[in-house]
């Protein structure tokens, strides 16, 4: 039987989220939601679910020895990835000498490593995906655009939110994008994927949650990138019978390879019928945040519900609804969104403000939910409440 004793007591049940972003933030108030006590990590100070966690440590989790001692001061009952720059192997050590990882370290090793989830899926899965070459240094790199062709993508094997990601649309740009890519991976400099392009109608992330009910499908969400970088999402995405029929089944058979319970965000390319493996991310996904207003329980809800080892039964959509990231530039720790009152006059509109403590360049420092009567007037709804966002970076 489940059971959940008093918080921050013997019988309490204690989970140490690795990551303390935006998602992060949201998964520690689901856990709080259960009486679960909450120790946030992340490398730098004031991340946003550090600011409402029971405790919090600073430090680079690329460090394996440090993320050991970290781990094993803390002793957690579920130890909950929510970035990608983690030292993995230590999760495995660790999972292998009794501690719970969120859903595995398998999982958590394999997706941190864009060249780990495409082989399981293309090459022992039998998954359809994209044509790719991997390659460590530039000799082989010039090698693996040639065998891919021009346009390709090119992807640090290890990075996220669009880091380090370009298109190489003429051989011109072959030597840049290569920079590109080595300055912006999530471990440093390091070995990269290069895609061929894939012609598609539309792209999709299928929340996908396994739990002790078994594997349950949240609406497909449809989504806009810039630069690699989530803008805009939207719940549910049209699709014919067949494409999310195809959909679920490649989605249950990746995420059953990985294993564990919680929520994965498995994008996927769409071209009519015909469904095409991207990627996948064994946590709550950006795109996601849309559930936060389309539905009874958020993508963070199912996440803690699912890890704590509770059913899922069935989750409930309340209706055609849209995200707008709202991506503030400048270089300011002093931020204000302005204008609030006018950005939330409209019904069905809803807002988010992560308190991240600074602005280096560009950051995603919020978004806007709308809930409509159609995708269309829930994306118009959620524009016009970001068109009346004022926000104003002060000096430092």
């Amino acid at each position: 039987m489940a059971k959940i004793g008093s918080v921050m007591t013997p019988v309490g049940r204690k989970a140490l989220l690795l990551g303390s972003g935006e998602l992060g933030k949201e998964v520690a108030i689901e856990l709080q939601r259960y009486g679960v006590e909450v120790v946030a990590c992340d490398k730098y100070a004031g991340a946003p679910a550090m600011q409402i966690a029971h405790r919090c440590h600073v430090f680079n989790m690329l460090d394996g020895a440090k993320l050991r001692e970290i781990i094993e001061l803390e002793k957690p009952d579920h130890i909950i990835p929510e970035v990608e720059a983690i030292a993995t192997p230590v999760l495995k050590e660790l999972e292998a000498e009794g501690y719970n990882v969120t859903p595995t370290a398998n999982a958590a090793w394999l997706t941190m490593n864009r060249e780990g989830i495409r082989r399981l899926a293309a090459e022992e899965l039998g998954v359809t995906t994209s044509p790719y070459r991997f390659a460590s240094d530039y000799e082989e790199f010039k090698k693996a655009v040639e065998e891919i062709g021009i346009p390709c993508v090119v992807k640090p094997i290890m990075s996220s939110s669009g880091h380090g990601q370009s298109v190489i649309k003429t051989a011109d740009d072959i030597e840049n994008s290569w920079k590109i890519a080595q300055e912006g991976g999530r471990a440093g400099a390091g070995r990269v994927i290069v895609e061929g392009f894939v012609k598609f109608d539309y792209e999709i992330t299928l929340l996908t949650v396994r739990s002790c009910s078994g594997t349950t499908f949240c609406a497909p969400v449809g989504h806009i990138q810039i630069d690699g970088d989530y803008r805009y999402s939207w719940q549910p995405q049209p699709m014919t019978d067949n494409a999310l029929a195809s959909a679920q089944e490649i989605a249950k058979k990746v995420t059953d390879a990985l294993g564990g319970y919680g929520i994965f965000g498995v994008e996927l390319f769409i071209k009519g019928d015909e469904v095409i493996f991207s990627e996948v991310s064994p946590r709550p996904h950006d795109t996601g945040m849309v559930t936060m207003i389309s539905q009874d329980m958020s993508e963070f809800a199912l996440h803690a519900r699912a890890l704590l080892g509770l059913p899922v039964p069935a989750i409930r959509f309340y209706g055609p609804s849209a995200s707008r990231a709202v991506v503030v530039e400048g270089d300011t720790d002093k931020i204000e969104m302005d204008n609030l009152e006018e950005v939330l006059a409209e019904e069905g509109v809803q807002m988010r403000i992560f308190g991240k403590p600074e602005i280096k360049g560009h950051r995603r420092m919020g978004v806007i939910l709308a809930i409509d009567e159609s995708v269309e007037a829930a994306r118009e709804k959620a524009e016009r409440a970001y068109n009346k966002l004022k926000v104003n970076v002060l000096p430092r």
